[in-house]
């Protein structure tokens, strides 16, 4: 028996976190370890990426006692590796906890992700209900930035929840976020929308409530897998675009399949109805990039200015560029010292999350994901480090060119349809 597969005195509490790229996830899992390890939780933070080198694992090392990352792909294409990761957190930490944060360009979660891991791991694992989190501003936007095939797929994370974590309450105007409820309860009328803020802690923990209020037990190992053996899986698309998914609904059955009918969210209890082709496109209209560099003072003896450093090369980076999914720089100084600034576009400036103050040298990581071909993204992230050297005093080496590349068709590991209502 694996340590997987093992039994616990007590099932651990999964829940992964869904939600377009820059709807505030990771501040939303720092927030909410801290909030449960008040609580007296152990908790395990798991980031997750499609490539690797992540700023969010450095955020989560420092905001739980345990942090772990599944790179290379999703949840649902690197499920073995997800499955991995958790036990980790739990025999080598003892957490009762793992919150899991999924790629921002991810979907179907609820059929790749909760109900393989509810069906098949239920004696080990409690699955929580599956958060979307929401940045007001990008919903707003979004539809007005031109790329239909990513409404499509900000439009499918919201229809794949069980709750809807509508995000930034602090800083959004009031009037936007209640026009953003509306529509939301509009669209998803019976899925929950929960208003919070990551950052100051407002409804927070009605949040955690969400994650940790009972749900019913799932059946036993051995009796999910004979309920849903692998032939009741939908089938994966053999190779690149041309081979999707078949939606679990009749054709012209409306966004969802089962008693809910259209216009309604799905939860682990229905179906979504999605194309994978229009999935996949969506995902390659990304430019998907994270490169470290080592940045220095060589005229300075009291160092140059990280802050400034960080947000000249974010705003640099993200000028004109036609949708920015998000983009985030981690500097980390020899004595432990942390620089972190974040930009999402949409016209806001890049926003100085921690400042470490002057550096005479640091580690650089850089994370971003922008609607433009690679090799843009490449040249602009260059033109960014050399806007940002001039205005900060510094000098900035690579042991490596950026590389940028775009995410493969999604090919995920198990596809499981919802179980049918008991008659």
């Amino acid at each position: 028996m694996t340590g997987r597969d093992a039994p616990a005195s007590a099932p651990v509490t999964f829940a992964v976190v869904g939600g377009f790229l820059g709807a505030g996830k990771t501040t939303t899992l720092a927030a909410l370890a801290r909030e449960l390890t008040a609580r007296g939780r152990r908790v395990a933070l798991v980031a997750n990426d499609q490539g690797d080198e992540l700023v969010d694992t450095r955020l989560a090392e420092a905001a739980a006692g345990w942090a772990g990352e599944v790179t290379g792909g999703c949840f649902c294409c690197r499920f073995e590796d997800l499955l991995d990761v958790v036990t980790r957190a739990v025999e080598e930490y003892g957490a009762d906890t793992v919150l899991a944060e999924a790629v921002g360009s991810c979907t179907d979660l609820q059929a790749t992700v909760v109900r393989p891991l509810h069906r098949r791991y239920g004696a080990r694992f409690r699955v929580a209900p599956l958060l979307t989190v929401v940045d007001p501003a990008r919903f707003a936007a979004i539809g007005r930035a031109g790329e239909a095939d990513l409404a499509y797929l900000f439009d499918r994370q919201l229809a794949d929840a069980d709750v809807i974590a509508l995000n930034k309450a602090d800083a959004v105007d009031p009037a936007l976020s209640a026009a953003v409820r509306t529509a939301l309860a509009a669209l998803h009328p019976r899925t929950p929308v929960l208003t919070y803020s990551a950052r100051t802690g407002t409804g927070l923990p009605a949040l955690t409530e969400t994650l940790t209020a009972p749900t019913p037990a799932p059946p036993a190992p051995d009796a999910a897998a004979a309920a849903a053996p692998a032939a009741r899986e939908a089938p994966t698309p053999a190779g690149g675009p041309g081979g999707r998914i078949a939606p679990a609904a009749p054709a012209g059955s409306g966004d969802h399949a089962g008693p809910a009918g259209p216009g309604t969210t799905t939860g682990r209890n229905r179906d979504l109805v999605i194309d994978y082709d229009r999935y996949a496109a969506a995902e390659a209209r990304l430019a998907w990039l994270n490169h470290t560099a080592e940045v220095r003072a060589p005229r300075s003896a009291a160092g140059f200015p990280s802050a400034r450093w960080a947000a000249t090369l974010l705003a640099e980076l993200t000028a004109g560029a036609a949708l920015v999914g998000h983009a985030k720089v981690h500097l980390t100084a020899p004595d432990g010292r942390t620089t972190k600034a974040s930009a999402v576009g949409d016209g806001r400036a890049p926003a100085v999350d921690a400042d470490g103050g002057a550096m005479r040298s640091a580690r650089a990581l850089v994370n971003a994901r922008l609607v433009c071909p690679a090799a843009e993204l490449d040249a602009a992230l260059a033109a960014a480090v050399r806007a940002a050297d001039a205005a900060a005093g510094a000098a900035t080496s690579a042991p490596a060119q950026p590389a940028a590349f775009h995410p493969a068709y999604p090919r995920p590991v198990h596809r499981l349809p919802a179980e049918p209502p008991p008659r």
